[in-house]
């Protein structure tokens, strides 16, 4: 057992982690509500110390992100907790989409199949764990809207008080898909780095409040690690040679990369090489910017594009985005809003999956990345849906509809020319 300020955190509460690990300067600290490092006040990270771990014994396991518990900082029992069970979404061999792309295999990891339809009810049943373990009452959270879906969704079902931040000017469908759970939902005057920014500033004077990516970011962010875990299973143990990845804050990208890298360690899959590659939309790519102009650093932007979920002018993750992208030999891309809506319908009338706009973004990048010839078309591609298209139904609200409307005959049908 171990003692943070009021709680005793008991044996084993995060699985096989044993530590925090600062990214910027290695140094460690005990596991526990922390996420800046004492010495550098760089993020912490999860370190574990894994046993054996095979196979068979993950595919023994329950069909979603639970199977992959060894590998995660969330206890052996964590599966009879109430939570929303996210995970183990579709792999979708993109056969009609490669054709018109010009690549020789392409796989959609279709994340719209989870709970409230995006990928961040993976992080948040991470987050939820290390919340209850931790002894946390309130579970709270900045967000651009799928984290708040998830968030509020996995608190209604936890039975635990939720509190919810978004900035004002959130798309309608995302509002109502989280004020529906019962929850505080709190509409903030100004952009998600506003949003955030107040989170920073309660987490740090609030008592017993889980900010799932502040206060908790780093047992949160180990949740997007299950991506690349299922992409490799769903392969078949092997590692995709290609990956296509959107960029709000980062944590996705670098934490599908370690997850790829633990796997290759583990001896779960042949540590194969394999190039990461970010996708922005144009209106708030600081970390393109930074990839393309050589830099190091990201400069914080303001937001200005359809796709809200990646609208993070300040991404927390931005330097080791561009540290995956360049040691992997991958890149980061940037496409126009109008890029977007063209990505959200060619997924839709080539594969028969509709996207928000930050799967318009990762479709976009990818024709991009061929176009320009960053993107090798014979080399097996994995790209990532993040969410579901019905949150973002403006994107394409003027560009589809009936194509004609007529009479109920039979006779206005042949005059449409509808045979």
């Amino acid at each position: 057992m171990s003692q943070t300020a009021t709680h005793t955190i008991r044996e084993g509460a995060f699985g096989n982690g044993t530590h925090l690990s600062c990214r910027a300067c290695g140094a460690k600290s005990p596991l526990g509500p922390f996420y800046a490092c004492m010495e550098c006040f760089g993020p912490l990270e999860v370190g574990y110390e894994y046993p054996t771990i095979t196979r068979e014994q993950i595919e023994a396991g329950p069909k979603n992100i639970w199977r992959y518990q060894p590998l995660l900082p969330v206890p052996v029992d964590v599966a009879s907790y109430p939570n929303t069970e996210p995970g183990y979404t579709r792999l979708i061999d993109a056969r009609n989409l490669a054709r018109e792309l010009g690549l020789r295999k392409l796989w959609v990891k279709d994340d719209s199949g989870n709970p409230t339809h995006s990928f961040k009810d993976r992080v948040v049943a991470s987050a939820l764990s290390a919340t209850r373990e931790l002894g946390l009452k309130v579970f709270a959270c900045p967000s651009t809207g799928n984290l708040a879906n998830a968030v509020a969704a996995a608190a209604a079902r936890a039975g635990i008080r939720s509190v919810v931040f978004i900035p004002h000017d959130l798309e309608r469908p995302k509002v109502i898909t989280t004020a529906v759970y019962g929850g505080t939902l709190v509409a903030v005057e100004g952009n998600y780095d506003d949003v955030n920014k107040l989170a920073s500033e309660i987490a740090g004077e609030e008592e017993g409040w889980a900010f799932v990516n502040v206060n908790v970011r780093p047992y949160y962010s180990e949740g997007s690690k299950t991506l690349a875990f299922e992409i490799a299973e769903q392969l078949g143990w092997r590692l995709p040679q290609q990956i296509v990845i959107p960029v709000a804050s980062g944590s996705q990208l670098t934490k599908i990369d370690k997850g790829f890298t633990e796997l290759g360690k583990l001896g779960l899959v042949d540590a194969t090489d394999y190039k990461v590659y970010g996708a922005q939309a144009t209106g708030c790519s600081p970390v393109a910017q930074a990839f393309r102009d050589g830099h190091d650093v990201v400069k914080p932007v303001k937001p200005d594009t359809i796709a809200k979920s990646l609208a993070i002018g300040n991404p927390a993750d931005g330097p080791y985005v561009l540290d995956v992208a360049r040691r992997t030999g991958g890149a980061i891309e940037d496409v126009s809003d109008e890029e977007v809506i063209e990505g959200i319908q060619l997924l839709a009338r080539t594969e028969g999956v509709f996207a928000e706009t930050a799967g318009g973004v990762t479709v976009a990048t990818l024709k991009k990345l061929i176009a320009t010839g960053q993107l090798d078309p014979e080399a097996e591609t994995v790209i990532i849906n993040s969410g579901d298209g019905l949150k973002t139904l403006d994107a394409v609200a003027d560009r589809v509809g009936p194509k004609v409307t007529i009479p109920a005959s039979y006779d206005a049908f042949v005059k449409a020319g509808l045979q």
